[in-house]
């Protein structure tokens, strides 16, 4: 018989890292419309932080 602990869904932050991520990469060229580089720089860490919850939601396993 399965214990409760087996049962409970893990609680990762991965999911919030990759809706983070999907918000800054949105986001980021309306809120830095006037400072191109910095609205690049946001675009690439939303792509990051996104990659990094994907990797720890669905590739490590």
């Amino acid at each position: 018989m399965a214990h409760n602990e087996h049962n409970r869904p893990k609680k990762s932050g991965a999911y919030f890292l990759i809706i983070l991520g999907a918000l800054l990469f949105m986001i980021a060229p309306s809120w830095f419309s006037d400072r191109p580089q910095l609205g690049l720089a946001t675009i690439v860490a939303g792509f990051l932080v996104g990659g990094v919850g994907f990797y720890i939601r669905f590739i490590r396993k």
